[in-house]
């Protein structure tokens, strides 16, 4: 049987675990891989537990995440589209004819190979016919048995398991960069491409300004809106296409610009709305705001954006979501005295109420590409970053471990219970440990404890000077190496 290859990202999926699983297991030596592909029969040899036709427990983990992290798109993308649907499936109809073509040359040289040892074996003196003659008499009763009663391995099965969610959802790699994602139902593959937390190239997003402007490597995409911006032939020839306005049909690798550091985004500017404003504490709001559906900010989890309301007040403060949700943002503010900003916030903005973003600004972003273990620490109002990082690992799903340490003055101030408990039920490498009043020499204790190896994991450290300050200090007094710990300084 040739042997089935299957990309980390679809590996993942098959097995029903988190890519960052697959990661550590591979780094370990448990798993081996061809060309950064992982084989069926290895896969199933290290998950023998796999439930090929299944899917319960991971569309379980699925709807948890989502219930934790919103999706940016209300509608239901469950489904692709009767177009998108035809094309797949014309697709793997083409690709099962040519195995069943292969699959009927195998029986022709089979029957071939037992005609030609029934003739030899008539011929070749003893005792070599009785060995031809043993041979052809297992070669033709094991074709009769299997004949009789075909039998679907491990492998067969996790090869028609995969069958059916390349006909769901298609895999897009992107190169040079090396990431990938799924595109699921009627989403474009730039919309796909920011749920899953990446930063391809775009500006309107509608088809007006061909900043998503993509190469085909391989594969194949189909056209599911049209666009105003117009592809010279000679860019058609070469495999273009606007990732705005294309779904991905096939298994595709594409050839797209990323923003890969904080530098490669531009400064924006967008006007919003309020959606709502929530007070779950007496001097704590969360603002709500959305973008226009044809404006999405791009920006990297835990950066920051200024705020105008209508009446010219105005902040800078951290996004507390995830870049996979770029439409709806979110907001702490904390009540502060003789701050117009915040009394406006407290005093109640209307929905739809006009808010102008610009940015956006700041370098406490994510080691994407690392999959260490990370440690979050959070002082009050450095919840706010963290969270968006927090979020933003989760949607990349590479990090192996999570722990988060939220220190706050008083109880009521840990708001986002709910949240905490279901990444802790979705993820298995999730942890989390509310702190109350404790100094940043007892968050050092704790973290001593919990953390025998202290070199290993990354740290992100978020809050005031006198909060941050110590805590890196003790990091790096116990050896850590401090371009494994990036820092926040909130005012």
């Amino acid at each position: 049987m040739t042997t089935q290859l299957l990309s980390l990202t679809r590996a993942a999926r098959l097995a029903g675990v988190n890519r960052a699983e697959l990661q550590r297991r591979i780094r370990r030596g448990e798993i081996q891989t061809f060309e950064g592909q992982v084989a069926a029969g290895e896969l199933l040899r290290v998950f023998p537990q796999t439930d090929l036709s299944d899917d319960k427990e991971f569309d379980r983990v699925e709807r948890i995440k989502a219930d934790a992290i919103p999706k940016q798109y209300d509608r239901d993308v469950t489904l692709p589209s009767p177009e998108v649907l035809v094309s797949r499936l014309r697709s793997i109809s083409e690709l099962l004819s040519s195995k069943l073509a292969t699959l009927d040359a195998a029986v022709t040289l089979l029957d071939q190979t037992t005609t030609r040892l029934a003739e030899i074996a008539e011929e070749a003196p003893a005792p070599l016919d009785e060995r031809l003659g043993a041979t052809l008499a297992w070669l033709t009763n094991a074709r009769d048995n299997l004949a009789a009663e075909p039998r679907a391995d491990g492998q067969s099965r996790l090869l028609a398991k995969d069958t059916f969610l390349r006909i769901m959802a298609a895999n897009v790699k992107i190169i040079p960069s090396g990431h990938e994602f799924f595109v699921e139902g009627t989403e474009s593959i730039l919309e796909a491409s920011v749920r899953a937390g990446l930063n391809m190239s775009y500006g309107c997003s509608s088809g007006n300004c061909g900043s998503c402007k993509a190469r085909v490597v391989s594969g194949e995409v189909h056209r599911i809106r049209e666009h105003d911006y117009v592809l010279s032939e000679r860019e058609k020839q070469m495999g273009y296409f606007l990732a705005c306005s294309n779904t991905a049909v096939t298994d595709v690798v594409l050839e797209a610009a990323e923003a890969l550091t904080v530098a490669d985004l531009p400064e924006q500017e967008i006007r919003a709305s309020v959606r709502k404003v929530e007070r779950p504490t007496g001097d704590l709001a969360v603002l709500h705001i959305q973008t226009p559906r044809t404006h999405t900010l791009r920006f990297m989890a835990g950066q920051r954006v200024h705020l105008t309301l209508e009446n010219g007040a105005t902040r800078e403060l951290h996004i507390a979501s995830c870049p996979c949700n770029g439409r709806n943002l979110q907001f702490f503010v904390e009540g502060r005295p003789a701050d117009p900003f915040a009394e406006a916030v407290f005093a109640g903005l209307r929905h739809g109420q006009l808010v102008e973003v610009k940015g956006p600004t700041g370098s406490f972003v994510l080691h994407e590409e690392a999959s260490d273990p990370a440690v979050f620490v959070a002082f009050d109002q450095g919840m706010a970053p963290i969270k968006s990082l927090i979020e933003h690992a989760v949607s990349i799903d590479v990090i192996e471990a999570f722990h988060l340490y939220w220190i706050v003055a008083r109880p009521e101030r840990h708001h986002l219970d709910q949240w905490g408990r279901s990444l802790r039920d979705a993820l298995d490498n999730f942890h989390i440990t509310p702190m109350v009043g404790e100094r940043p020499e007892d968050v050092l204790i704790m973290l001593e404890a919990d953390l025998p190896d202290a070199a290993s994991p990354r740290y992100y450290l978020a809050g005031t000077e006198d909060q941050v300050g110590p805590v890196l200090a003790g990091l790096t007094a116990r050896g850590v190496d401090p371009e494994r710990i990036r820092t926040e300084r909130l005012d």
